[in-house]
């Protein structure tokens, strides 16, 4: 079926942004309000160290303007990524972006000013009372005071955060817009336009054939661009070094972990604990190359169903109660919250041209989150769905629980309470089936999210590690050099499958590469989501993950999952993840076993 135009799609499948803003006029008077707010920033540079009050004064405006600056980007963001290719949508992300960079210059003395303070000064204002509301901010200030330049410094990185994204704006433009991929067949023999969208259905395909017509199909259309792609990826990566560098890191990884004072420990003991894991992932591979009678495993082997003929093509309507069903442990406030997602279309469930593929939830402070999906049909979807729901209901606590200047959370946690969702999901199908190949089926899917979440994202920090290491050693990192790097680390983590030079480019449509070290977060969020789950459903009660929901950005993230009962400074959490892995593959051989 061929995907449609934007507007060809049903409006009630579509989100409702009009909460935001109730039409494009609207939007740009905040446009224009919000560029006049910007102006006038610069009159508060040498007024902040007068006094407490005056501290609070500009930093009440600074954080005012900024909300309305970011309402009027997440806005036209949001219209962009619905339809890419709409001109209209991309001057106004653009007009947006150029707004967000403007404001980023005018607080360029913000910093630094508040940095001239001696120590000493700076924390008898910080215990002032009237700035109680920005202690931590303050505090995570004067944290980075060994990484801050000095006005010009900073105005001069500001400026240059607009030319920084051009690495990400062009493959989201050449993967999204201009990338077209060939016709394939499905398992009747049909031809069929390849998509982002479908090709998720095609690589689960019982068929074999079908597997590999459209991983070649997919893989081939970007190895077409690989050379492109790989100046743009290495672009990325002298940016980051760039900034590395100017800001006075010692690698690229630690300036990432330090915004939200996560010790690189954290990620060398995630990078370690899964490589002793390794024999485990062996075990899995061959279990699988067994089950489906392969005398070879390929890496287009991996995604599809180790049971065969079980149905489960979902409705949205049906992926919408199982998500409900399953998230009853939370509590009926958490409960009201999903209703409103649904009936005041905070989702934009179908795909259409031009639209971003994948999924991702965003969050509108003073409004409510918003989700875009690219709905299918797969039992994958209704993941997606638990998945991005807890994104957003994980945004509207602490959005409601916090101030503008404390609501949003760091990105260590971003991955938690979608993942807790999706632990929750496969918790409640497997307690609620009974019959041995559907159970298979379902804890299939689980060490497949297993997989793909702990081991495959661990791949991907790692990748983006080395690479960063390899530029800053004078290395170019070239198509060949990118993909001989991925290719040896397929070898290392999926001993026993079958590389070849298509996988070796799979690295080429990852997007979340452009936001360096970011990925290693899903391992760490999926293992602390394990834990977090199987302490609700054993207690039977949510409270601490809850009041965890609500810290937002008020405290850092090691300190808000220990509220919820997770230590990620102890190895232990990901060992027994890990060790739950090892556990389910015993189980699944069982299941097998007796069919």
């Amino acid at each position: 079926m061929e995907c449609k135009a934007r507007n060809e799609m049903d409006a009630a499948w579509q989100w409702d942004l009009t909460p935001i803003f109730p039409n494009r006029e609207a939007w740009e008077q905040a446009y224009h309000e919000a560029e006049q707010a910007v102006g006038q920033i610069g009159a508060l540079a040498g007024t902040l160290g007068a006094s407490p009050d005056s501290l609070k004064a500009g930093l009440d405006t600074v954080y005012e303007t900024l909300q309305a600056v970011e309402r009027v980007y997440l806005y036209a963001s949001l219209l962009k990524n619905s339809d890419n290719g709409d001109p209209v949508y991309q001057k106004m992300e653009g007009m947006a972006t150029n707004l967000y960079v403007a404001m980023s210059t005018a607080c360029a003395f913000l910093d630094p000013e508040i940095l001239s303070l001696p120590e000493k000064q700076l924390q008898q204002m910080m215990d002032d009372p009237k700035l109680a509301g920005y202690r931590h901010i303050l505090e995570d200030t004067n944290r980075a005071r060994a990484h801050t330049l000095d006005e010009q410094g900073e105005r001069l990185l500001a400026m240059l955060s607009d030319a920084a994204g051009t690495p990400d704006d062009s493959f989201t433009m050449l993967e999204s817009v201009d990338m077209e991929f060939p016709v394939v067949h499905d398992e009747q023999g049909r031809e069929v336009q390849l998509t982002h969208g479908n090709y998720a259905l095609f690589r689960v395909s019982p068929d074999q054939r079908v597997r590999r017509e459209s991983f070649e199909a997919y893989h081939g259309t970007f190895k077409k661009y690989i050379n492109t792609i790989a100046a743009l990826y290495a672009g990325s990566v002298k940016l980051d070094t760039y900034y590395t560098n100017a800001r006075k890191y010692s690698s690229a990884c630690e300036r990432a972990l330090f915004a939200s004072n996560v010790p690189l420990s954290v990620y060398d003991s995630l990078v370690d604990a899964v490589h002793q894991s390794l024999p485990a992932m062996e075990r899995y591979l061959a279990l699988r190359k067994k089950v489906l009678g392969l005398s070879e495993l390929n890496m287009y082997d991996l995604y599809c169903p180790v049971v065969e003929d079980i149905d489960l093509h979902l409705t949205f309507e049906e992926a919408k109660e199982l998500v409900f069903r399953a998230t009853a442990p939370l509590g009926e406030e958490y409960h009201r919250l999903l209703q409103r997602a649904f009936d005041e279309r905070w989702i934009d469930v179908y795909e259409n041209k031009g639209k971003t593929t994948g999924a991702f939830s965003c969050g509108v402070y003073g409004v409510h989150p918003y989700v875009l999906m690219n709905f299918a049909g797969s039992l994958e979807d209704a993941f997606t769905l638990a998945h991005e729901l807890g994104h957003s209901m994980h945004s509207y606590f602490s959005d409601h629980a916090q101030d503008f200047v404390n609501h949003d959370y760091r990105i260590l946690v971003a991955e938690v309470a979608s993942t807790v969702n999706e632990v929750l999901l496969t918790k409640y199908l497997l307690q609620n089936e009974q019959d041995p190949k559907r159970r298979a089926y379902i804890l299939n899917h689980f060490l497949e999210g297993f997989r793909t979440t702990v081991y495959r994202q661990t791949l991907f920090a790692e990748f983006e590690r080395k690479a960063h290491e390899l530029y800053q050693q004078g290395e170019p990192l070239t198509a060949e050099t990118l993909s001989g790097l991925y290719r040896e680390l397929n070898g290392l983590y999926y001993a026993g499958a079958v590389n070849n030079e298509l996988q070796d480019v799979e690295w080429a449509r990852i997007p979340h590469f452009y936001t360096a070290f970011y990925v290693y977060q899903y391992a760490t969020g999926f293992c602390s989501a394990v834990a977090i789950a199987d302490r609700i459903l054993s207690t039977g009660d949510a409270a601490d993950y809850l009041k965890f929901l609500t810290t937002g950005g008020s405290m850092y993230p090691i300190d808000e999952l220990k509220i919820a009962g997770v230590d990620l400074t102890q190895p232990e959490t990901v060992e027994s993840a890990l060790q739950v892995f090892q556990d389910s593959i015993d189980e699944l051989e069982k299941l097998l076993q007796a069919l």
